[in-house]
């Protein structure tokens, strides 16, 4: 069964507001009770440059764009025509705004309108273009002048009262000039019900939340409390977030000279005995492999949470691709056994970051988590995230005698780990390959059974049934198997199918690294065909499928490259020309 939903984007230059008017938007439909996400798209500007806040409001919680949107709102329509790709229209679409709307737009669209907001801002004191698209857009999609005016207060209270009424009145300008154009009533509003993101309100609440404002939150729900990393592109927003959350924590950040830095601050951080993690995109990742391998061989625990971007090089930075798997799989030299892991929607970052941050303690190891654009700068509403109770637990020596063994050889892999300080725990942490007290050692008997402890305590080790999401049907044929982003489209493609009588599974790996070739073959009992769906050119998961499992299906890859949105008909349309 389809979610009711509507889908809006709005679009402007650099400066028109149009992500603020976004956002609004989207808060002020969690306040009148509905779901919804927000991406963001711009240009690889650093200042200005086009820009559009693409939403999808529905009354469910959903997890990826539809295939085309019902409105196009135009603030301005300078360079709009970049983002022809990105915003599918049809027939049943409309296209307003203020101007003529480049060609691309006007004729994929059935209707057309003309909306001054320039003129109806100009006419208000301290009014804006963008506060003005803001009430149109409310209008369109039915949202009550009251949700807004709230969140609109919210956003402009700290620019005074001037700022807070001439915002009110531009919004409700803008609803007024919408008063003659269609409305789009596929979503109602139950006015009896309090507020969903009130701080108050005990029932049904809901969070306004990113996906790297959730990755933040995973990290100190699972016991992070040091952190030093470098801004970068799309990455920027975990550090933002955990920068004021880890002081009243007693934790702290640091913003590093660069990526090289904060890898290795965060190495000092853990060996001295604190979770710590580091978050970056591709072109840092590059830069910090050398001190990961450094994690590992000295088995000092940390977390680097890679949210990937277009590549290679600079690539696309402010664009979303699933493209730095292999680095992260294989990029260390060396044998240098790690975790890799990948969060499935931006509520699942919350979840998949804290258990990553607790098995790299566990583990004693470094860990990469893949989350990309798509999941790190899109907003949603969602249901209040419950905490997973999972806290990073460290094997720590309660007792030292003579002769401490750092990397004795254990049944687990995992040796126990002592703090510095703690009379009789001094041992040698450096990249060297060494005996099991951490002298230094080129023996060929050290370097194998150091080698063989490291692999051991991870491909030994029981992950449990939150390895993979497995939904669907249990006698069905065809299955789709994916990781990460590509998850929401694909859940939603096969929903759909399965509403219509058709039977499909789905798996969505979280942990991609050690490899879990029983579980998937497990997952995968009864299936003859699989498609296996990922956004990279070169199609990175499938291949490393096909070196780490014996997949006993007819199987074929849809690699998509970025910066595109997989959407749910994408996979549909592959599914039905396969059969």
């Amino acid at each position: 069964m389809t979610v009711p939903s509507i889908s809006i984007t709005m679009t402007g230059s650099g400066g028109s507001g149009v992500m603020t008017a976004g956002n609004l938007l989207l808060e002020a439909a969690g306040r009148a009770g509905w779901f919804g996400l927000m991406t963001r798209s711009a240009g690889p500007q650093i200042r200005g440059g086009e820009a559009a806040a693409m939403l999808r409001l529905s009354s469910e919680p959903v997890l990826s764009h539809k295939d085309r949107y019902e409105i196009l709102l135009g603030i301005d329509w300078k360079n709009a025509d970049r983002f022809a790709t990105e915003i599918p229209l049809d027939g049943d679409s409309i296209v307003l705004g203020d101007g003529e709307p480049p060609k691309v737009f006007s004729e994929a669209a059935g209707q057309q309108f003309q909306v001054d907001l320039q003129k109806i801002a100009k006419g208000i004191k301290g009014g804006r273009p963008n506060m003005v698209a803001l009430g149109v857009a409310a209008a369109l999609v039915g949202l009550p002048e009251s949700s807004v005016a709230q969140v609109v207060e919210k956003a402009l209270k700290r620019k005074g009262d001037e700022a807070v009424s001439a915002g009110k009145e531009a919004l409700r300008a803008g609803m007024e000039a919408a008063a003659h154009l269609p409305r789009f009533d596929q979503l109602t509003v139950d006015a009896e019900n309090p507020d969903p993101l009130a701080v108050d309100n005990p029932s049904n609440p809901r969070w306004n939340i990113s996906g790297n404002e959730a990755c933040g939150l995973g990290a100190v729900r699972g016991g992070t409390r040091f952190v030093a990393a470098y801004p970068i592109t799309p990455a920027t927003e975990v550090l933002e977030w955990l920068a004021p959350a880890l002081p009243k924590l007693g934790g702290a950040l640091v913003q590093a000279e660069d990526e090289l830095a904060s890898v290795n601050q965060i190495i000092g951080g853990s060996f001295g005995g604190t979770p710590s993690l580091t978050a970056t995109s591709g072109p840092g990742l590059a830069l910090m492999m050398e001190s990961i391998g450094l994690a590992v061989a000295s088995e000092t625990p940390i977390v680097v949470v890679n949210v990937m971007r277009g590549g290679p090089s600079t690539g696309i930075p402010t664009k979303s691709e699933q493209s730095d798997l292999n680095i992260a799989l294989y990029g260390l030299h060396g044998d240098a056994p790690h975790l890799v892991l990948a969060p499935l929607s931006i509520a699942d970052c919350i979840f998949t970051t804290q258990w990553t941050v607790a098995l790299a303690e566990k583990l004693q190891t470094a860990a990469i988590l893949l989350s990309d654009q798509a999941l790190g700068q899109t907003r949603t509403i969602i249901p209040q995230q419950e905490d997973a109770g999972i806290v990073a637990e460290r094997e720590v020596p309660t007792v030292l005698e003579d002769g401490y063994e750092r990397y004795a050889v254990t049944d687990s892999g995992v040796s126990p780990m002592a703090v510095p300080g703690q009379p009789g725990g001094q041992y040698t942490a450096d990249g060297l390959e060494h005996t099991p007290t951490g002298m230094p050692s080129s023996k060929a008997d050290d370097h194998h059974k150091q080698m063989d402890k490291r692999l051991r305590k991870l491909t030994d080790f029981d992950f449990g049934d939150n390895w993979a999401v497995v939904e669907g049907d249990e006698d069905a044929e065809t299955a789709v198997l994916t990781w990460g982003s590509s998850y929401g489209a694909a859940s939603e493609a096969l929903a759909e199918l399965r509403a219509e009588g058709q039977k499909a599974r789905l798996i969505a790996m979280r942990l991609l690294s050690p490899a879990q070739p029983e579980r998937l073959a497990e997952a995968l009992q009864g299936i003859s065909k699989l498609l296996v769906v990922e956004q990279s050119h070169g199609g990175q998961f499938y291949r490393y499928l096909r070196a780490y499992y014996d997949l006993d299906a007819d199987v074929k890859s849809m690699a998509v490259p970025g910066p595109l949105a997989i959407r749910p008909s994408d996979v549909r349309k592959t599914l039905t020309e396969w059969s």
